[in-house]
């Protein structure tokens, strides 16, 4: 990232402690949760994998084309559970938006020799992507990250429609539920979308 190395650890370390939580969501849950659960720890390895810092781990030209063809299978195994919409849609995305960093980042790996990790672990001038569509990408996340703190807050409160006035958290949420592990699975799901937030801000 722009803020050099520490930040690519900080961001590396995020990243890979949500991606564990997430590992460890696949052993509990509906077939459906747990499916959602190594998405999202694939997802969350990756980015991490993504932001280990040059100094440490210079990866070779081909890492990239790896990436791309791995998330590229995870956007075509997400694709028809997003036509059902909620969180599968947001799989989708950022599926394509990993396969869409890789894409645009691999010329700056293999035109380079270890002057940045692509772009995640430090900027790179080689580093190319299309501007509208990194904008795109940046707006949704922002969108995302914003919705996911909202469910955190201890204000994020539905009244119920019976009109007894009692007042409960939305069991709707990016959470999913009421229960502390809920949440923590959203402070999961916020922490990879400020993390994709700042890997697109690079590209």
């Amino acid at each position: 990232m722009h803020g050099g190395a520490s930040t690519g650890w900080l961001l590396m370390v995020l990243c890979a402690v949500s991606g564990a939580y997430c590992l460890l969501r696949t052993r509990t849950g509906t077939p459906r949760e747990r499916r959602t659960a190594r998405s999202e720890a694939l997802m969350g390895f990756g980015m991490a994998a993504m932001a280990v810092p040059a100094a440490v781990l210079t990866p070779p030209g081909w890492a990239w084309a790896v990436y791309a063809v791995l998330f590229g299978a995870a956007a075509l195994r997400a694709l028809r559970p997003a036509l059902r919409g909620g969180h599968h849609l947001h799989h989708l995305v950022g599926s394509l938006a990993m396969v869409y960093m890789a894409v645009a980042m691999a010329p700056a790996v293999t035109g380079s020799s270890g002057g940045g990790h692509a772009g995640h672990g430090a900027a790179s001038a080689g580093a190319g992507g299309m501007p509208a569509l990194t904008g795109a990408l940046l707006v949704y996340y922002a969108f995302y990250v914003l919705g996911s703190a909202g469910r955190l807050l201890p204000g994020a409160a539905v009244t119920p429609a019976d009109g007894t006035g009692v007042i409960g958290r939305d069991p709707g949420g990016f959470g999913g539920g009421t229960d502390g592990r809920a949440e923590l699975t959203t402070a999961c799901r916020l922490t990879m979308g400020i993390g994709m937030f700042a890997m697109l801000l690079t590209v």
